[in-house]
C-alpha cells in the first residue's frame, strides 16, 4: 500500500490509519503496523517509532491535509503533535479482519503469558501453563477489548478465574535490610503488606526475609525508604513463590 501527500509527494508504505470523527469531521493518522497497540499498551514510549508524519489527515489513503481551523475546532489546539497522540489514544485502527482477528488472537496469548507470569496454583505453588489458562478464558467467554492494555485485562482474568480455578497472584520474595533503631516501629508498619515471614535476624541491621504479594512491591519500598531516609535496602530474591525443579501444570 502506498500513499502520497499532494503537497511534497512524501510516499507512506507499511501504513496503519488510526480515525478518529470528532467536532462532525473525520480526522486521520498514518502509523507503522503494529506499532498501534505497543503505543496504547504502554510498550512503546517513542511517538516518532509510531507515526509515519505528524501531520492530520481527512483522509490518509487520498494524502488529503486536515484544515487547520477544523484541527483547532475539534481540538482546541494546533499542535499537530497533540493532536496526533489524541487520535492515537482514541480513534479507532483501520485493520482488516484477517489483520484484526490475527491482532485479537495476539493479545488473547498474551494475556494469558501474563496471567502465567503473575500466578501460581495456591495449593502447590507452581505455575499454570499458557494453553490451560488460555482455555479457561475460553471457558469463562473471556473477549479482548482491543482499546485496553493486556496487563489491565491479565488483572481483571486473574479476578474472572477465581471463581472457576484455584489461582492467586504469585507472591514476591524479599531481604529487607532495616537501620536496628528503626526496626521494630517499621516491623509493626510493614505487618500488614507481609504474607508471610519467612526469617528475621538482628545483627548490624535487622534483616528480613518474606513473601509479599506483587501488588505491595510499590508501597513496602516507598515505606521503607521514606521512613529511614534512604538508610534501609530491599532486594527482590525471587518474582514467584515457585519450587525449583517443579514441572509446570497441564
Amino acid at each position: 500500500m502506498s500513499i502520497f501527500t499532494p503537497t511534497n509527494q512524501i510516499r507512506l508504505t507499511n501504513v496503519a490509519i488510526v480515525r478518529m470523527k470528532k467536532a462532525g469531521k473525520r480526522f486521520e493518522i498514518a502509523c507503522y503496523k503494529n506499532k498501534v497497540m505497543s503505543w496504547r499498551s504502554g510498550a512503546e514510549k517513542d511517538l516518532d517509532e509510531v507515526l509515519q508524519t505528524h501531520t492530520v489527515f481527512t483522509n490518509v489513503s487520498k494524502g488529503q491535509v486536515a484544515k487547520k481551523d477544523d484541527c483547532i475546532a475539534a481540538f482546541q489546539t494546533d499542535d499537530l503533535t497533540e493532536i496526533c497522540k489524541q487520535i492515537l489514544v482514541k480513534g479507532e485502527l483501520q485493520v482488516s479482519d484477517k489483520e484484526r482477528h490475527a491482532q485479537l488472537e495476539q493479545m488473547f496469548r498474551d494475556i494469558a503469558t501474563i496471567v502465567v507470569e503473575k500466578c501460581v496454583n495456591p495449593e502447590t505453588k507452581r505455575p499454570y501453563t499458557v494453553n490451560l489458562i488460555e482455555r479457561a478464558m475460553k471457558d469463562i467467554h473471556y473477549s479482548v477489548k482491543v482499546n485496553r492494555s493486556t496487563k489491565q485485562q491479565a488483572l481483571e482474568v486473574i479476578r474472572l478465574l477465581k471463581d472457576s480455578m484455584k489461582i492467586e497472584r504469585a507472591q514476591m520474595r524479599l531481604r529487607l535490610r532495616l537501620p536496628v533503631k528503626d526496626g521494630k516501629r517499621l516491623k509493626e508498619k510493614l505487618k500488614p503488606l507481609i504474607k508471610v515471614m519467612e526469617s528475621e535476624e538482628f545483627a548490624e541491621d535487622l534483616d528480613i526475609v518474606c513473601l509479599i504479594d506483587p501488588g505491595c512491591f510499590r508501597e513496602i519500598d516507598e515505606l521503607i525508604r521514606g521512613e529511614t531516609k534512604g538508610k534501609a535496602s530491599l532486594e527482590v530474591l525471587s518474582l514467584k513463590e515457585v519450587e525449583e525443579g517443579d514441572e509446570k501444570l497441564e
